[in-house]
Formats: C-alpha cells, sequence, structure tokens
C-alpha cells in the first residue's frame, strides 16, 4: 500500500493560515518536487478553492505570479486531485469529488491503487485522515515567525499523535522542515 504524506506551513506559535507564511523560490521548488511525486492529491473543499482560484493555468497566468513560481503552478495545476466536500455538486481542474461518507473507504482505495503514494495539503480534512490513521508521513515547515493568533493544527483531536522524527531540513529562510511517521 502506497503513503499518505501530509504536509504543512505554520509558524513557531502553530499558526496555520496560509496568510501568514510568504513561501520563497526554495520551498516552491521543493514543494512542487514533493507533489510531482504524488500520484494523486487529495483536498478538502477550502483547500481544493484556494489552490484552484490561485495556480490553475487554463486562464493563462496571473500578473502577480514570478517566474519562479511557475514549476510549482505547472504542477499542481497538471496534479490529479481528489475533493472530500459534503456540500460541492461537481469539481473540475482534473478532479473528483469524494462524498465525506466515503472518506476512509476512498482514502484506503486510492492507496492500494497508487503507485508512488499520495499526498494531502489542508487543516480539516487532514485531522479527519488522522483520526482515522490514515496519514503515513507529516511533515511540518515551521517558519520563524510568531503570530500570536490564527487557526491552530490539528485543535480539537480527539487523541493524541506519537510521531517520531524521521528527517530534518533546514531552509535559507530560517524555516525547518521535520518529516515525521506515527509510532507503532
Amino acid at each position: 500500500m502506497a503513503p499518505l504524506r501530509y504536509s504543512i506551513n505554520l509558524t513557531l506559535d502553530g499558526c496555520c493560515d496560509h496568510r501568514t507564511i510568504e513561501p520563497d523560490e526554495e520551498l516552491h521548488r521543493r514543494a512542487a518536487a514533493t507533489i510531482a511525486r504524488a500520484d494523486a492529491l487529495l483536498f478538502g473543499r477550502v483547500t481544493y478553492g484556494m489552490m484552484e482560484s490561485a495556480w490553475r493555468l487554463s486562464a493563462g497566468r496571473p500578473d502577480w505570479m514570478a517566474d519562479w513560481m511557475m514549476p510549482f503552478a505547472q504542477t499542481i495545476d497538471a496534479a490529479k486531485k481528489y475533493v472530500v466536500s459534503s456540500t460541492l455538486t461537481q469539481v473540475d481542474w482534473n478532479a473528483e469529488l469524494v462524498p465525506v461518507g466515503k472518506l476512509e473507504e476512498t482514502v484506503r482505495e486510492l492507496k492500494r491503487k497508487s503507485r508512488t503514494g499520495l499526498y494531502v495539503g489542508g487543516v480539516k480534512l487532514p485531522m479527519a485522515l488522522a483520526e482515522l490513521g490514515l496519514i503515513d508521513e507529516y511533515e511540518f515547515v515551521v517558519h520563524p515567525k510568531v503570530m500570536g493568533h490564527g487557526p491552530a493544527l490539528f485543535a480539537g483531536m480527539s487523541k493524541p499523535l506519537d510521531l517520531k522524527l524521521v528527517d530534518r531540513l533546514e531552509y535559507g529562510s530560517g524555516a525547518v522542515a521535520m518529516r515525521y511517521v506515527p509510532r507503532v
């Protein structure tokens, strides 16, 4: 069974609001490489909407997009996506809709069929997947910033996650990516 990998950017105080972090070229390059290795991406409705509005290239390259952002944009634009939602009735952007009530069975089936693994981002969907024990790797990219507010990662989780550090990478920006696997 292929792994389901989760990655998220957050601040030192655990704020995971995407508006608080400004990823640089190095982070974008690594994120593009990570996404390119996955057979498909899993998104909740909110993350799907944010990513589609920012990175969908069918309408052309947005004025705000720097040259160094294009490899990430092209990679995520082309990636196969599965969107978990109880409110959306249809999706496009190379995506398929996954009903919330079929989350566990769908993800298990996708992991069985995958050759290289799946990738999930966001906040709410990963918490549901963690509660089901479906995430095989967690990557937290911690940025050297303290917000003092904002959504906290895994707030309201029903049980603790016991993780083992397996890799660590420091970025030139001062951000640190730490990769963990669940302890068994």
